[in-house]
C-alpha cells in the first residue's frame, strides 16, 4: 500500500473556516480603511467620528495667572462609531496575544483540550483586567476619588468626563463588544456559551448604564475593584496550569472576593441610596444628563444587588465542587494506602515461608522436605 500524502488544502473563499482562520487579517484590512480615510478631505470627517473621541466640551480655568483651556467630554449617539472602531482593534490584538504568546506557551505545555480552552481564557482575559486595573487606576488616582467618598455622587450629574475616563468607558464597551464575535472565531463550545454570553451582557449591562446614566465615578471604582479581584483569580488559574501543586492562589482570591462583593454593595448603597437620595439635584432631564430619580435609584441599585447575589451563589457553588473533589481524591488515597500495605506484608509473608492464604510457600516446602 502507498503512503498517502498529507493534503494541506486551503479552505474555500468566505467559507466559515476562512473566515476563522483570516479573522485577524479581514478586521485589520477593515480598520485600514478608516486610518486610511483620514488623507483624504472627503473622508476624513466620517474617519474621525470612528476613531477619535466625540462631544469635546473646552472649558476655561482662571486657576493661575493666565487662563487655561480643559477639554472635558460628555456622552452621545456618534460613540457608537467610535466603540465599533476599537471593537476592531480589540479583535486584532485579541489575534496576536493568542499566536504570539498563548499558542506559543500551548504548544511548550502539551495542556489537554480543557486546559487548553481555559488557559487561553485566563490568558487573554488576565492582559485584560492587569492593563484595565492600571490604567482604572491611574485615573482615580489623578482625578483625586478616592481621597473622597463624597466625590463619587457629589455634583452629579456627572456630564463632563477627562478624556482618559471617556476614553477608558469607550475602550471597555469595545473590549466586551469584541468577546461576541470571539465566540464564533474561537470556536467556543456550545455548552460554554450561554455561561460567556451570561457573563458578557453583564459586563455590558452595568458599563453602559453607568457611562449613560452617568455614574460614571461610581462605575469607574467599583471597576478597579472587580478586576483587581478577577485578575488575582486568573493569575492564580495560569500558575496552576504551570504547577497544580501551587493553589494557594485561589484561597487569596477567594478572601478577595468576598471582600470585593461586600465593598461593592457598600459603596452603592452610599452613593446612590444616601448620597444621590439626599441631593439637591432631584429630578429627570434628558437634556442636562440628569437621571436621579427614585426609579432609576431603585433600578440601579436592584441590578447591582441581584449581580452580586448571582457572583456569590456562583462562587459558593464553585467552592463547594472544589470541596468535594479535594475530598474524594483524599478517600481514595486513604483507600489505596492500606492496599498498598497489605500487599508488602503479603510479600513478606512469602519470603518468611507462609502465603497469603496460610499454605507453605514453595521456600518452606523445601525446607520441610529436606
Amino acid at each position: 500500500m502507498g503512503i498517502k500524502k498529507k493534503t494541506t488544502k486551503n479552505p474555500p473563499v468566505l467559507s466559515h473556516e476562512f473566515v476563522i482562520q483570516n479573522h485577524a487579517d479581514i478586521v485589520s484590512c477593515v480598520a485600514m480603511v478608516f486610518l486610511l480615510g483620514l488623507m483624504f478631505g472627503v473622508t476624513s470627517k466620517a474617519a474621525v467620528l470612528f476613531i477619535t473621541v466625540q462631544y469635546n466640551v473646552t472649558i476655561s480655568t482662571n486657576e493661575g495667572p493666565e487662563e487655561t483651556a480643559v477639554n472635558h467630554f460628555h456622552h452621545g449617539i456618534k460613540d457608537l462609531a467610535t466603540i465599533f472602531f476599537y471593537m476592531l482593534v480589540a479583535i486584532i490584538l485579541h489575534a496576536i496575544i493568542q499566536e504570539y504568546v498563548l499558542d506559543k506557551i500551548n504548544r511548550k505545555m502539551h495542556f489537554s483540550k480543557t486546559k487548553h480552552s481555559k488557559f487561553n481564557e485566563s490568558g487573554q482575559l488576565g492582559v485584560f483586567y492587569l492593563f484595565s486595573f492600571g490604567w482604572g487606576t491611574s485615573i482615580l488616582l489623578s482625578e483625586n476619588f478616592l481621597s473622597n467618598p463624597v466625590n463619587l455622587w457629589e455634583g452629579y450629574p456627572h456630564l463632563l468626563m477627562p478624556f482618559q475616563m471617556k476614553f477608558f468607558y469607550i475602550c471597555q464597551l469595545g473590549y466586551w463588544l469584541h468577546a461576541l464575535p470571539e465566540l464564533y472565531f474561537q470556536k467556543t463550545k456550545k455548552e460554554d456559551i450561554p455561561r460567556q454570553l451570561v457573563y458578557i451582557s453583564l459586563y455590558l449591562v452595568h458599563i453602559a448604564g453607568a457611562y449613560v446614566l452617568n455614574m460614571n465615578r461610581l462605575g469607574l471604582v467599583l471597576l478597579v475593584l472587580h478586576y483587581f479581584v478577577e485578575l488575582i483569580f486568573h493569575i492564580s488559574r495560569l500558575v496552576y496550569f504551570s504547577n497544580e501543586t501551587k493553589q494557594t492562589g485561589f484561597t487569596a482570591w477567594a478572601v478577595l472576593f468576598v471582600l470585593g462583593r461586600l465593598l461593592t454593595l457598600s459603596l452603592s448603597v452610599l452613593t446612590v441610596g444616601f448620597g444621590l437620595a439626599t441631593s439637591e439635584q432631584q429630578g429627570f432631564d434628558m437634556a442636562t444628563g440628569n437621571f436621579n430619580v427614585l426609579l432609576v435609584r431603585v433600578t440601579v441599585l436592584a441590578a447591582i444587588c441581584l449581580t452580586q447575589a448571582f457572583m456569590m451563589w456562583k462562587f459558593i457553588n464553585f467552592q463547594l465542587r472544589r470541596w468535594r473533589e479535594h475530598a474524594q481524591t483524599q478517600t481514595l488515597k486513604k483507600k489505596q494506602a492500606p492496599a498498598k500495605s497489605k500487599s508488602k506484608k503479603d510479600k513478606a509473608n512469602g519470603v518468611n515461608g507462609v502465603s497469603s492464604n496460610g499454605a507453605d510457600s514453595p521456600r518452606a516446602k523445601k525446607e520441610k522436605s529436606s
